[in-house]
């Protein structure tokens, strides 16, 4: 399973709890807020009606119905456009729930929530990079908001901007000493970088700041991780699900460390929690389909528990056609689980031709494409089919049809 996020963790992902705004209040950071337009109060109706209709078990699709009718019904409504875009991300829909909470963003420059909003589901869609720029275009706007500034470390840090990261995060401490969050975030892009004492001594000031701080707890189980000791990792990462339980990171490293342990079932448990709030997340998809593998190899019965594996990765390529992490874990589930190897060759070469140079599966993707090349050429040629027997043709009768 590919572990991408174990060494770079967010400091929050969206959550599906849809915030309603206030309804006709423009921010005060807005430059353009004495001139903003009266609000349609059917708008505003329509949109308090996709808000609770969106908390309700089955009221997704009627929630996203009503929050459109309100962005149609009045533009000038971003708290309208900023629930789609919450609502739409809930449901995966991450391209779409990107434009609308770039056009709020745009709508209403100053609201910080739509700023956190639109660079949270950037994070999630991999444009790490856009969702730093977005955000550094937001705190040189408004120094002051440090919920922004904080995420901007975490993007920052996941783009590879570590240094510039690491001054950011001291900003924010130089605004709000001791806070927990910038703390850890400040571990972690030391962590980043291989300072691992330097990590340890920030991650212990985040605690001794805040003990139920959850982005803390992570940092503390990151640096366990990065000197091998699952068990000390496993039991910070309890604790950061307890403080959060949304905290979806925390639970993919759960998940990531229950599989290197074989306990595959309890490994499913957490990558499914995950995908109960993040449907479309590649990340536990992949682990639960690697869980899922773990789980049907081990069992007698277990060919339901591998044809799901399958149709997960299958489904998962179907959305992202590039995704090596997918390439190569059904390229093993075809060549040593299903015993199909003419569907794995292509997969490896997929992947081979997608991953980047340093990708650590590749040696091994190699050694697959090599073998299963091997194995096509050992194989006797299929037998030529029969001919068909010789027909000579006969003229027409002489009654036959001109």
């Amino acid at each position: 399973m590919r572990r991408a996020r174990a060494l770079q963790v967010s400091v929050a992902l969206l959550g599906v709890t849809v915030v309603l705004g206030c309804a006709g209040r423009r921010s005060a950071l807005s430059a353009t807020a004495a001139a903003a337009p009266p609000v349609n109060p059917v708008a505003v109706a329509r949109m308090v009606q996709g808000v609770l209709a969106a908390k309700e078990p089955e009221g997704v699709d009627r929630a996203l119905l009503l929050l459109r009718e309100a962005v149609v019904l009045d533009p000038n409504l971003w708290e309208a456009r900023y629930d789609l875009g919450v609502v739409l991300a809930h449901t995966g829909d991450l391209a779409s729930a990107e434009a609308a909470l770039a056009a709020t963003a745009k709508a209403e420059p100053g609201a910080e929530e739509a700023a956190l909003a639109l660079a949270e589901v950037r994070q999630r869609r991999g444009e790490h990079t856009l969702a730093a720029d977005g955000l550094g275009e937001f705190v040189a706007a408004h120094p002051a908001a440090l919920a922004a500034r904080t995420l901007y470390v975490a993007c920052l840090r996941d783009a590879g901007q570590v240094d510039k990261a690491i001054l950011e995060a001291r900003e924010v401490l130089g605004r709000k000493p001791g806070d927990a969050s910038a703390l850890a975030e400040l571990a972690l892009c030391h962590l980043a970088k291989g300072e691992r004492d330097e990590a340890s001594l920030l991650a212990k000031q985040a605690l001794e700041s805040d003990p139920r701080s959850a982005v803390a707890e992570r940092a503390t189980g990151m640096i366990a991780l990065s000197h091998g000791d699952d068990a000390t990792a496993f039991l910070a990462f309890v604790k950061a699900t307890d403080a959060d339980p949304r905290d979806t990171t925390a639970r993919l490293n759960m998940g990531s460390v229950l599989l290197r342990a074989g306990a595959y079932a309890k490994a499913a448990e957490q990558f499914r929690a995950i995908l109960e709030i993040l449907p479309d997340d590649g990340d536990a998809t992949l682990g639960l389909a690697a869980a899922l593998k773990g789980e049907g190899v081990s069992a007698r019965d277990g060919d339901s528990k591998v044809q799901e594996a399958r149709s997960l990765l299958e489904k998962l390529l179907a959305r992202n056609p590039h995704n090596v992490g997918a390439l190569f874990n059904l390229g093993v589930l075809y060549a040593d689980v299903l015993k199909r190897p003419a569907e794995a060759a292509p997969l490896f070469h997929r992947f081979l031709g997608d991953a980047p140079g340093d990708h650590p599966a590749r040696a091994e993707a190699t050694r697959y494409a090599s073998s299963l090349a091997s194995e096509a050429a050992a194989q006797p040629p299929a037998p030529a089919p029969p001919s068909a027997p010789s027909v000579t043709p006969q003229p027409p009768s002489a009654g036959g049809k001109s």
